[in-house]
């Protein structure tokens, strides 16, 4: 178990309504290997239990008073990938995707309405096109909805740390006659 936890205390972002996620990120980036986080928010931060589960943590989440939280994030055994199987291209290799037949910019958007333009335009997308979608955060609703889809995703954080770059491709799942 994790004997050692760095301190991420959001509360003051949350409380001004700022979007903490860059910081907490950058956070979990700068850990020592074996080593937890010990985040405090103003709500129990569900989302981020998927987040930071596909990462190799573990979470334990205890309301502390007041409304506020402390969740501790401990890596568990041994995580293999950074990111989550559905981020893997199908039968073909993730750096072979062909370039992106649609492109969207949706950071001006307020959610759900991204995931809501992004799950519509891969309705009309052909089976092997790529979407590509910027956003303001990582698109932690819809990741499972691109795979219940049967779609493969990959994504990440632009340098600039405001801007998410999602890239959707479609897969021929949807094709399929019976």
């Amino acid at each position: 178990m994790t004997a050692t936890f760095m301190d991420v205390d959001v509360r003051p972002i949350l409380r001004e309504g700022g979007e903490p996620f860059g910081e907490i990120m950058a956070a979990m980036n700068a850990l020592a290997p074996g080593q937890g986080l010990r985040l405090l928010a103003t709500f129990e931060p569900v989302p981020l239990f998927h987040v930071l589960g596909s990462k190799g943590f573990t979470h334990e989440a205890r309301q502390i008073g007041d409304g506020d939280w402390e969740v501790l994030f401990s890596p568990a055994g041994t995580a293999t990938e950074a990111t989550p199987p559905t981020a893997v291209a199908p039968a073909h290799d993730a750096h072979a995707w062909p370039q992106p037949a649609r492109e969207m910019d949706n950071r001006d958007l307020d959610p759900p309405e991204p995931m809501v333009r992004i799950l519509a335009a891969t309705e009309e997308m052909q089976s092997g096109e790529v979407l590509c979608a910027l956003l303001c955060r990582e698109p932690m609703f819809l990741l499972p909805e691109l795979a219940k889809r049967g779609h493969s995703w990959r994504g990440a954080f632009e340098p600039d740390g405001t801007t998410y770059k999602i890239l959707v491709h479609i897969d021929g799942a949807k094709d399929v006659q019976p």
